[in-house]
């Protein structure tokens, strides 16, 4: 029998989950009304939960991002290669996060740019644990990796826009799951090539780059 707390922690959770989808969809804009109808709660409780729209933004923020983090850390610590690819194929429950993440780079302004320190925060700890694991290759600079490695991901999502935009792929905010699909089909097996083969033959090009780094600090 369930109790009143894990009744409670469900429709948290519920609430939470419509809002990824109406806040992808619709923007952030976008009432607590609305999502209270989406989630089938009284626009009162989704109060109670979160306080405000801003508490309900942030704890989006803070569940997207945390998702992201124990994915990654779990594809490159504990599970086979076979399992990472079988949950990345599992889209239905990665296209409510690629859509509301595609809408907080789009919405501009101090909460998305805050949004991007957090994926770079949480970028660099999941890196982190898979050089501890053996499964990573280290860094010369961590931080620096771990930024650019999200500005190619805003780029990829930016490209979802604009392929939406085009005609050529679904709406990444108006049908999230289908646009992962779309992007999918495309990006996953060239990122593995890239991420697991170097693209360049020549090692002497980053000693290289660093040097001229060194050359050019004052």
């Amino acid at each position: 029998m369930r109790s009143a707390t894990d009744d409670d922690l469900t429709a948290r959770a519920r609430i939470r989950d419509a809002a990824l989808l109406r806040f992808a969809r619709d923007g952030f804009g976008a009432g607590l009304r609305a999502v209270a109808a989406d989630a089938g709660v009284s626009p009162a409780l989704v109060l109670h939960h979160f306080g405000s729209k801003d508490g309900l933004r942030a704890a989006c923020d803070a569940h997207v991002l945390e998702r992201i983090r124990l994915q990654k850390e779990a594809s490159l610590t504990t599970e086979t290669p076979r399992e990472s690819m079988a949950h990345l194929a599992d889209l239905t429950q990665y296209g409510p996060v690629f859509g509301y993440v595609v809408r907080s780079l789009a919405s501009g302004g101090e909460l998305a740019s805050r949004f991007v320190d957090d994926m770079v925060a949480a970028t660099e700890q999941y890196l982190a644990a898979g050089v501890a694991a053996g499964t990573v290759s280290p860094s010369v600079d961590p931080a620096g990796r771990a930024r650019y490695l999200v500005a190619h991901s805003v780029g990829l999502l930016q490209m979802a826009l604009i392929d939406a935009e085009a005609g050529r792929a679904p709406s990444p905010t108006l049908d999230p799951v289908a646009a992962f699909t779309a992007l999918s089909r495309w990006a996953v097996v060239p990122a593995m090539e890239l991420y697991t083969a170097p693209l360049l033959t020549e090692p002497g090009l980053l000693a290289a780059a660093l040097d001229q780094l060194d050359r050019e600090e004052p």
